[in-house]
């Protein structure tokens, strides 16, 4: 059976289509024990899991006592549910390929292997892959975060916006433990099946509605130097929530899609949203920034963003702060034409 992807093994696990065997493993452990704790909870029902739930730890138990209870019996239930968690530490694991190869049906046993995939050469592996579910819980990459977060937040009963989503992805970062964590706190203080808005995310998550990449971007675009200035000023007095490491990634992708957009003028607005990896409802912000600025002027800009995050790292940089790189850099991209 080919690996899974998380939907379609939650898709299954609600629909109670079950496996004899589950190996959810990789270096997301978000996704893993969202789906461990979902099996924990919902496969049996509380007077079933008395008798015929177990939950061990790969530190502290055995593969023969492991096998063993695979092979019993559940008492007054369908099913009997053994979840092995971190099992990464569970030792001479190759030797549950012997029960595998012939898994008792009523026994659903799920290995959650953190921090690292199971190694795909492995008997081991390979015998789970042909009896039952293998999930290799990858990281999300950076521009897949807000999509995830749009896709969370709707599970739990809201809606949100683009801008707002990737508002959230660009602060928060890619952990989605923090994020859950975060959405989770927001969602208790915000009325069931309302649109999550930026003063919702100021109010609950931090997140200046006012003062945030975004609303730079914004003032870039529209080659607005007041607006520009307050909101690097206020960077500048809040460095924590507003480091240069996470602005310069912004500016940088930001006036790179410009540019490249400059070169796609035969194409459609489906074609460019693809190409340059946003929405289509996005694609008239960066139309403005063509309106605004030269290409020339943008691959400047390219490039002194790139100056400016070596200066940051320290090359060619004596003693200036990163409030005070980010207002040269604002400046040279404002004026220096």
């Amino acid at each position: 059976m080919p690996e899974q992807k998380f939907d379609e093994i939650l898709k299954d696990l609600k629909n109670k289509i079950y496996y004899p065997v589950y190996l959810f493993s990789g270096v997301e452990s978000f996704f893993i024990d969202e789906l461990t704790n979902f099996m924990d909870e919902n496969i049996l029902t509380a007077s079933e899991k008395e008798f015929n739930q177990t939950v061990v730890y790969g530190l502290d138990t055995n593969v023969y006592d492991l096998i063993s209870m695979a092979k019993r019996f559940p008492m007054m239930s369908n099913y009997q549910v053994i979840i092995v968690r971190e099992a990464q530490h569970l030792k001479e694991s190759e030797k549950l390929v012997e029960y595998i190869a012939n898994p008792l049906k009523s026994t659903i046993l799920l290995i959650a292997y953190k921090h690292k995939s199971m190694d795909k050469r492995t008997k081991l592996y390979k015998s789970i892959k042909e009896k039952g579910i293998v999930f290799d819980a990858q990281k999300l990459w950076e521009n897949q975060v807000s999509t995830w977060i749009e896709k969370r937040i709707q599970s739990m009963g809201f809606t949100i916006g683009a801008r707002e989503s990737e508002l959230l992805a660009q602060y928060l970062g890619a952990d989605l433990g923090k994020i859950d964590n975060e959405l989770k706190k927001m969602a208790l203080n915000i009325r069931q099946g309302s649109k999550i808005t930026d003063i919702d995310i100021e109010e609950n998550v931090g997140i200046s509605k006012d003062y945030n990449v975004f609303e730079l971007t914004d003032a870039l675009k529209d080659r607005n130097v007041l607006k520009a200035n307050r909101i690097i000023n206020y960077f500048a007095a809040n460095p924590k929530e507003n480091s240069i490491f996470m602005v310069l990634p912004v500016l940088y992708n930001f006036f790179f899609r410009a540019m490249v957009l400059s070169q796609l003028k035969k194409h459609d607005n489906r074609e460019i949203a693809s190409k340059l990896n946003i929405k289509p409802s996005q694609i008239s912000k960066y139309q403005q920034v063509l309106s605004k600025y030269r290409v020339m002027k943008l691959a400047s800009i390219i490039e002194e963003i790139k100056s400016y995050d070596l200066k940051a790292k320290g090359l060619g940089n004596v003693n200036a702060s990163q409030g005070e790189l980010l207002r040269e850099l604002i400046y040279k991209i404002l004026h220096d034409d």
